[in-house]
């Protein structure tokens, strides 16, 4: 049975006018901004659908109607395309200006500066503190060997190959995730033809020129000084000789609690450079560039020796006598004294 003309008409009118109505409602509050200057955070989890967030930002008052506004994301078919993380929104903000935000992934981003000469476990830690990472997750990761073969590095762990810098991460970016960052800026800064050919032009892999310059960043921070903290590597390692530093033996113990006695350097581990001779087997900490380039560009000295003057920087010495004079002036006397 169809409908006389004019019943036709106002059918259609009625749904004209409804049609006006929703879409001038859906105008105004996808226009008209809560009002409010105060900033506010919000969270928007991994999982969260476009109902539960519009749910979210009804609730801290930063739009005027949930409904109105799932509505605009699907006019502007954008409805999965809300990105997680934390946004820094105000109620001076219209829905529409909103739903751009929360789309585009302007997300706040979390510094965080990895220094020279951290540990993979401090690093993991440090992650933890600023709520980046879960410390364990983290360090599961660095030690997974599909992970590490990953990256194309021959190696056990990525301990020596996170670089260190100022890196920033959302709040809800993964622990993979900050692992690829950090080994593609390693790869990046340190992979480059020049130093490679270096290190072969030395007889050196990669992993060995790592783990020698990570020795050298836990030795120094002076940078002058790296270069010839590097030769007295060097020189022992030309004529066999030990190179007993101390940081290879803490790195072995398992719970150092800052002081390293007698008895420690005795332990039965292959990073225990007073033991076994050569390089331990893998980098005791992750070094920067310049410890880097110092591994592979030694000084051109005879030094064999040198000793802390307890003023971060060291005293060098081409023989035992000469070396236990310096330990005699810079470490034994400042003992006796304490």
């Amino acid at each position: 049975m169809s409908l006389d003309p004019l019943k036709k008409a106002r059918l259609l009118a009625a749904l004209t006018l409804a049609t006006t109505a929703l879409v001038g409602s859906l105008f105004y509050f996808a226009t008209r901004a809560p009002g409010g200057s105060s900033p506010v955070i919000v969270e928007v989890a991994p999982g969260s659908g476009l109902k539960q967030v519009a749910s979210r930002l009804a609730e801290q008052g930063l739009i005027k109607s949930t409904r109105a506004f799932q509505a605009l994301a699907y006019l502007k078919r954008v409805q999965n395309q809300i990105q997680v993380g934390e946004f820094e929104l105000t109620p001076a903000m219209s829905a529409g200006e909103v739903l751009s935000r929360l789309t585009r992934g302007h997300s706040i981003q979390h510094a965080i500066t990895i220094p020279e000469g951290h540990r993979i476990t401090e690093i993991a830690a440090a992650l933890e503190a600023k709520g980046l990472a879960d410390r364990t997750s983290f360090l599961h990761l660095t030690q997974d060997p599909e992970v590490i073969d990953s990256y194309s590095l021959d190696v056990t762990s990525l301990e020596g190959y996170l670089f260190p810098e100022t890196y920033h991460f959302s709040k809800f970016t993964s622990e993979r995730t900050i692992l690829n960052v950090m080994v593609a800026t390693f790869k990046e800064r340190v992979m480059q033809p020049e130093v490679l050919d270096r290190a072969r032009a030395m007889g050196l892999t990669l992993h060995q020129a790592v783990t020698l310059a990570s020795l050298i960043e836990k030795e120094t921070g002076v940078d002058e000084e790296r270069p010839l903290i590097s030769s007295v590597f060097h020189n022992r390692l030309k004529i066999d000789m030990k190179l007993q530093t101390d940081p290879t033996v803490i790195y072995a113990l398992e719970d150092f609690d800052g002081n390293l006695r007698k008895k420690d350097l005795g332990i039965d581990s292959p990073y225990n450079t007073y033991r076994y001779p050569g390089l331990p087997p893998g980098p005791i900490a992750n070094p920067g560039l310049k410890s880097i380039l110092a591994a592979l560009s030694p000084a051109e000295s005879d030094y064999l020796f040198f000793v802390s003057r307890q003023d971060g920087s060291h005293q060098f010495s081409t023989n035992l006598p000469d070396h236990n004079r310096a330990v005699m002036k810079y470490q034994l006397k400042k003992i006796r004294r304490g």
